[in-house]
């Protein structure tokens, strides 16, 4: 199973005292300033979303006369933060993984199978997120939510930011593997045997 590796022990290689290259700091600094943005988003949403269903509670319980939009907002609220939130944890490289086989492997077999993975997550980001999720942003821009003062698509604008969120995370890991500037996978894993 993977974990997360953190980028700030990955920007400086092992005995480079100077720090990083420009062009790894400027590509590292990015992708920081990204996270630090995509923490708060989901933060906030985690927030809104408790008080949402609480007021949904106490207006259900304790006033008896339920809040008619409050279930609706609860919904997206947990599709918005879902979808940003796996975003954030494919920045992170802290998606689930066998890597049993992996980690037994001779380096280049490991740098190429972790290449085939982090391709095959970016063409899903693209194709599958992105593209699909506006196609039915598209699709459902008109459609009004009850109770609340979107519409659909507005709402299902979650996919394909979704998807671009995790293409360019993606791409950040494709770049620092191929040039060896990040390990395939984490080195101090722990490996389970069955």
């Amino acid at each position: 199973m993977s974990h997360r590796i953190g980028t700030e022990q990955l920007a400086r290689p092992a005995g480079d005292a100077a720090g990083p290259t420009p062009r790894r700091s400027a590509l590292t600094s990015a992708k920081n300033a990204l996270d630090r943005v995509l923490s708060w988003v989901c933060v906030v949403l985690f927030a809104a979303l408790v008080l949402d269903v609480m007021w949904q509670v106490f207006t259900r319980q304790v006033l008896d006369a339920p809040s008619a939009w409050s279930e609706e907002l609860a919904k997206y609220l947990f599709i918005w933060l879902g979808l940003l939130g796996s975003a954030l944890v494919f920045g992170e490289r802290g998606h689930v993984g066998v890597e049993l086989l992996v980690q037994k492997a001779p380096p280049a077999v490991q740098r190429v199978l972790s290449l085939t993975v982090q391709t095959t997550i970016l063409l899903f980001a693209v194709v599958a997120l992105a593209w699909g999720g506006w196609q039915v942003v598209d699709i459902a821009w008109d459609q009004k939510v009850t109770g609340l003062p979107f519409n659909v698509g507005q709402l299902y604008l979650a996919l394909p930011i979704c998807g671009v969120l995790t293409a360019a995370y993606t791409l950040y890991h494709i770049v620092r593997i191929a040039r060896g500037d990040e390990p395939p996978y984490e080195p101090d894993a722990e490996v389970e045997t069955v």
